[in-house]
């Protein structure tokens, strides 16, 4: 299958992610657009913190990219379709996120639901200091366990929705990870140091990538309801 093996498959693979979304963001219930400073500013500050993971993880080897699948152009070592799922990808699950809360009831997490988010985290980090020698479960497993904490600390109001979002996009991270991987093609466009890894794998997914994604989703999400509750508080002085 030639659609399969060609050095633009992973931009393919992020515009055909990216067009629903951006399709439906101007639908008049959801008004999605209208919200796109602060999304886009929430994953600039998201991207300040991961990107630097991602060069370096590159550099050292704990992944690499498939030359074949990608057009060529890289910046920091990493192919610019790498770039672009850091926009795109946050991009599709922020809408997912708007969209739980145009078609559920306002959701709110009570206390047993930031206890378990807490055990949850303090769980990861144990996981992490005893998996050391795998840097990728080491770090992100770190970096969860930390993150789930502070919202037990400071339990903020859009957790429980931002569960629920994580849920429903773990159906399409599946297939978009699932591609990238090589789950479905003869070759993987992200190939990963089974050093570095537990060998869990969903289908062909490092179970790694959901606690990545994880992450990526939660930084984008908080800054974004930051940005959003800022600027309800400008608009009511």
């Amino acid at each position: 299958m030639d659609f399969f093996n060609q050095k633009y498959f992973y931009f393919i693979l992020l515009a055909a992610s990216l067009f629903l979304p951006l399709a439906s963001s101007f639908e008049k219930k959801i008004q999605y657009h209208k919200k796109w400073t602060a999304l886009f500013l929430s994953i600039l500050v998201m991207m300040l913190i991961h990107i630097p993971i991602d060069v370096l993880f590159t550099k050292i080897g704990i992944w690499s990219f498939n030359k074949d699948f990608v057009s060529g152009p890289h910046i920091a070592g990493l192919p610019i379709e790498e770039w672009l799922f850091f926009v795109i990808i946050p991009f599709c699950c922020v809408f997912i996120y708007e969209s739980v809360e145009y078609f559920l009831a306002p959701l709110r997490a009570n206390a047993k639901n930031y206890y378990a988010t807490l055990i949850t985290g303090v769980t990861l980090i144990i996981f992490a200091i005893v998996c050391y020698k795998n840097i990728y479960t080491s770090v992100y497993c770190s970096l969860a366990g930390i993150t789930m904490i502070l919202i037990y600390l400071y339990r903020p109001v859009w957790w429980r929705r931002f569960q629920i979002m994580y849920l429903f996009a773990l159906i399409p991270f599946v297939i978009v990870n699932g591609f990238l991987t090589g789950s479905y093609t003869a070759e993987p466009i992200v190939s990963y140091n089974a050093n570095h890894i537990l060998g869990i794998r969903i289908i062909n997914i490092p179970i790694e990538d959901t606690i990545y994604c994880f992450e990526i989703l939660v930084t984008v999400v908080a800054f974004y309801e930051y940005r959003l509750a800022k600027r309800f508080s400008i608009k009511n002085n």
